[in-house]
C-alpha cells in the first residue's frame, strides 16, 4: 500500500513517524471539536424545536381570541401580540435550518472523515514502524 521499499534508513523512520504522529495529534483534536458541535447541534435543535411548538400555540391561542373580539384597543393588541409571536416563529425557523438536522447530519459526515482519517494515520504509523524494525 504505501512504498516503504523506498525507506532505507532508520532516520527517515523517525522523521516520518514524528510527522505521522503530529498529525495525527491534529487530527484527534479537531475530531474532539466535531463530537463537542455534534453534542450542541443535536441539543440545540432540541431546544428550538420545543420554544417553536410553544411559539405556535401561542399563535393558535392568539387568532381564536382575535376572532372573538370586536374591534377596539383590545384586538389591536392581541393583533399586535400575534405579529411579534409571528415573528418569533420566523426567527426560529431560521435558526432551525442552521441548528436543525441538515446541519447535524453535515457535522456528522465530518466527524465520520475525521474517524477514518485518524484510522489510516494508525495503519500508516503501523507500517512505518514494522519498516523500521526491519532496518
Amino acid at each position: 500500500m504505501y512504498s516503504l521499499n523506498r525507506i532505507t534508513t532508520v532516520a527517515d523512520c523517525d522523521v516520518l513517524l514524528t510527522w505521522a504522529t503530529k498529525e495525527k495529534a491534529n487530527l484527534t483534536y479537531k475530531r474532539i471539536g466535531e463530537e463537542r458541535f455534534s453534542t450542541n447541534y443535536s441539543e440545540t435543535s432540541i431546544e428550538i424545536d420545543a420554544v417553536l411548538q410553544g411559539v405556535l400555540t401561542e399563535i393558535a391561542a392568539e387568532e381564536s381570541i382575535i376572532t372573538i373580539l370586536p374591534e377596539g384597543k383590545t384586538k389591536e393588541e392581541h393583533e399586535k401580540k400575534k405579529y411579534r409571536l409571528e415573528y418569533k416563529k420566523f426567527m426560529l425557523e431560521n435558526r432551525r435550518e442552521s441548528y436543525g438536522v441538515v446541519a447535524l447530519l453535515e457535522n456528522e459526515l465530518d466527524l465520520e472523515r475525521l474517524n477514518k482519517e485518524i484510522a489510516e494515520v494508525d495503519v500508516f504509523i503501523a507500517a512505518i514502524t514494522a519498516h523500521r524494525n526491519t532496518l
